[in-house]
């Protein structure tokens, strides 16, 4: 099974690879460039990662491409609360694409429920939308606690925890409980003002 793979240089997502790679899955790992610095420690992470099974080359999206866009305008329509919401649906929309582009039959994720904004039950309902491959999440029942123990073991919570800037885009108050029909308004809005979604 080939699977395309989001890889951030947090500490989760790693951990999530290195699971799936015990599975025998082939993985192709797919990271969103938003700065040199967490870029460079996501390159580390792909080497240690790529010693426990077949880790394919990493695929770096520009984050600015489609995100940046869709921030600025929910800025405008005074929907900013969405940030973490369609940050997560356009990652997840674009990994669909790629892994439609790679033969790939599932999409991974780092997600573990409940640990930020958009790890919300109601919020990873909304995301997984826009995906029509099935969207595997093999850290979803696992305490922070449990993952750091794990990531401590493979070697990557070194690189993870290592400083980094933090995301310029989070609002101050994110949607915890997003609603599918909200979504959708925000969405149609968006797409009525030029937004390629």
């Amino acid at each position: 099974m080939k699977a395309v793979t989001l890889l951030s240089s947090g500490i989760d997502s790693p951990v999530a690879i290195y699971l799936m790679l015990r599975k025998d899955v082939e993985v192709v790992p797919v990271h969103f460039r938003q700065d040199s610095i967490k870029e460079e420690k996501v390159h580390e992470l792909w080497e240690v990662l790529r010693r426990y099974g077949k880790l394919d080359e990493l695929i770096v999206v520009d984050f600015a491409e489609e995100h940046v866009p869709v921030f600025e305008r929910l800025k405008e329509l005074k929907k900013e609360r969405w940030t973490c919401v369609f940050c997560k649906w356009l990652m997840l929309r674009r990994a669909c694409r790629i892994g439609h582009e790679v033969g790939a039959s599932t999409i991974i994720t780092g997600d573990s429920l409940g640990q930020v904004a958009s790890q919300t039950l109601d919020n990873l309902l909304i995301v997984s939308r826009a995906s029509d491959l099935p969207v595997l999440r093999p850290l979803i029942g696992l305490d922070k606690e449990e993952i750091v123990w794990i990531a401590k073991e493979i070697r990557t919570f070194e690189i993870s925890a290592r400083e980094e800037p933090g995301c310029p885009f989070t609002p101050m108050y994110p949607i915890v409980r997003g609603s599918p029909g909200e979504f959708n308004k925000v969405l149609e809005e968006l797409r009525r003002n030029g937004n390629s979604l």
